[in-house]
């Protein structure tokens, strides 16, 4: 395979001396100019993430709002929360702030340029991730071309959840994780796994996704193992061996370390109550399986059915870790869908050198056709030599330049020159945003919207739950919501007088009257809206397209 790599690149630039179109010396220079695809990578999903089309979608959950207001809460208290701040109905009550560390980053860079700075870290992180998909695909031995197809598809996935949430920081860490361990599995070197305590410190700060590093280390201790009592050779047996007590080892000590949290051991008392309210995991919309009608969902069917040909396909056995990691992450994605995108990252890491191996091995292949076997050896040596150019590049520099521009610009308010390149704010046509400019006392719309009253204003504001941390974002702390998507914080008992209300189910105005709310913003289309509209308790004080905006008479 040396040979074979050192021959394409050399031979091109011998073609490019003779023609004299680019020297040696030019090609030479070149090299620290151009990127790798790797670096391509983050550059062009960066940009797309930031100043593309999918820049909308980030902020597309409003959680985010109340994350940031956590943040600055952090900021100027010098403390995390443990009793909720923001809602009417819970204020005063213990809260589980578990992704504080989130969110007293997105606190400072949001005091440092808005929105867009969020944009931007989200951006980063999600770019960088897929970045080190890619190169995990290429040191595992993948086609060039094959690691850039699984890539697309596993980023089509992933769009289920591209949102600015704490959840794409678990998405990068994974692949780190994942990465540690294989490597620690191909070489034996205990010293990787150092690296796993240190970075599940900050993990169990920032999101509960923390769990999948423990899912991810029993994978590979359950396939060690196994690999202890089922090896031939006793030096494999015994080396499995060893592998699986150092991961045993590490396994305990970053569960340790998660009691590094504000709130100690109630934490893991707390998510593990969360996640096992069926109740909850029943009515949450990511928590439920993925409905397949949808591009990203087809897209991780897709990848699930590649993985299968891969498997099937490739002569060259894998390991029994490897075999675990695909089952862990076809049954996770099959189970809820927020679970797709590191599903699909963990899919996407395995399966595109496991579809090499099988096209290398069909090259060879007397059982198939002499023209397809010939087709097959040439896309072998194109990838050859496409790798070769591709390790050739040393354009390291892009990526780092991309950042800075861009946060050259969030400094600006998102001006470079004379144009505005980023402007990350919530879509008006998916919030209440103008309705929430009237209740703030700040709409400067049209004539026939209606001014609200100065009193009463402070009054609590029931709005659905996907609302929530919008409403917290804009009017915190002057005004209180009823509720948002806090889902652990309200528990099951107000969650389910919340959706009969939502609903207009029987019973839905005494469960209004309860949460004390004098003010309701509703969806227009929405049946609460119809039931609001003629009730002589409310009177309609502001309605647009999206929303309508009630205040309860007396």
């Amino acid at each position: 395979m040396h040979n074979v790599e050192e021959k394409p690149a050399h031979g091109v630039e011998t073609a490019e001396a003779s023609s004299g179109s680019v020297p040696v010396s030019r090609a030479s220079w070149l090299r620290f100019v151009v990127p790798s695809v790797a670096d391509l990578v983050f550059v062009l999903l960066l940009l797309a993430l930031t100043l593309g089309a999918l820049a909308k979608s980030l902020l597309g959950d409003a959680g985010i709002g109340w994350h940031i207001r956590t943040g600055e809460l952090i900021r100027t208290t010098h403390a995390v929360p443990r009793v909720d701040p923001f809602s009417s109905i819970m204020q005063g009550k213990p809260w589980f702030a578990w992704e504080w560390l989130y969110d007293w980053v997105v606190g400072v860079l949001h005091a440092w340029a808005g929105l867009n700075g969020v944009l931007l870290l989200t951006g980063v992180v999600i770019a960088l991730t897929f970045a080190l998909v890619f190169r995990r695909m290429l040191m595992r031995g993948a086609h060039l071309p094959v690691a850039i197809v699984i890539l697309l598809v596993a980023l089509s996935a992933s769009t289920i959840h591209f949102l600015a949430r704490p959840h794409v920081v678990s998405w990068l860490l994974t692949v780190i994780w994942f990465g540690v361990l294989e490597r620690f599995e191909a070489e034996g070197n205990w010293r990787r796994l150092a690296w796993l305590p240190a970075t599940m410190v900050a993990w169990v700060n920032l999101h509960g996704g923390f769990l999948v590093g423990f899912a991810l280390l029993g994978v590979y201790f359950v396939g060690n193992g196994v690999s202890r009592w089922t090896a031939r050779i006793p030096v494999e047996r015994a080396a499995a061996g060893a592998r699986a007590r150092a991961i045993a080892i590490t396994g305990i000590v970053c569960a340790l370390v998660t009691l590094a949290n504000p709130y100690g051991y109630q934490l893991h008392v707390h998510i593990y109550r969360y996640l096992t309210d069926r109740f909850l995991m029943d009515h949450i919309d990511e928590f439920l399986s993925p409905n397949f009608h949808g591009v990203p969902q087809r897209c991780f069917a897709l990848l699930v059915l590649l993985t299968v040909v891969g498997t099937a396909g490739a002569r060259k056995k894998f390991t029994l870790s490897q075999l675990l990691g695909v089952l862990f992450a076809i049954y996770t994605g099959m189970y809820a869908s927020r679970n797709i995108p590191i599903s699909s990252i963990l899919l996407a890491m395995i399966v595109a050198p496991l579809l090499s191996v099988a096209l290398r091995e069909m090259a060879g292949s007397r059982e198939v056709s002499d023209s397809l076997r010939r087709l097959l050896a040439r896309f072998d040596l194109f990838s050859a030599r496409m790798a070769a150019l591709d390790a050739g590049m040393a354009g390291r520099a892009w990526p780092a330049l991309a950042v800075i521009a861009l946060a050259w610009a969030c400094s600006h308010q998102g001006w470079i020159g004379s144009s505005r390149v980023i402007d990350a704010r919530f879509d008006d046509k998916r919030f209440p945003v103008r309705a929430v400019d009237s209740l703030a006392g700040a709409y400067a719309g049209d004539s026939a919207a209606r001014r609200l009253p100065a009193r009463g204003v402070e009054e609590a504001v029931f709005c659905p739950d996907r609302w929530g941390g919008y409403l917290i974002y804009r009017l915190y702390p002057g005004q209180r919501v009823a509720v948002d998507d806090r889902h652990d914080l309200y528990g099951t008992e107000f969650l389910k007088r919340y959706l009969k209300i939502a609903h207009g189910e029987p019973g839905w105005r005494d469960a209004l009257a309860e949460t004390r709310a004098g003010w309701a913003l509703v969806p227009a289309e929405s049946v609460l809206a119809g039931l609001l509209a003629s009730d002589a308790k409310w009177t309609v004080a502001y309605r647009d397209d999206v929303a309508v905006l009630f205040r309860r008479i007396g």
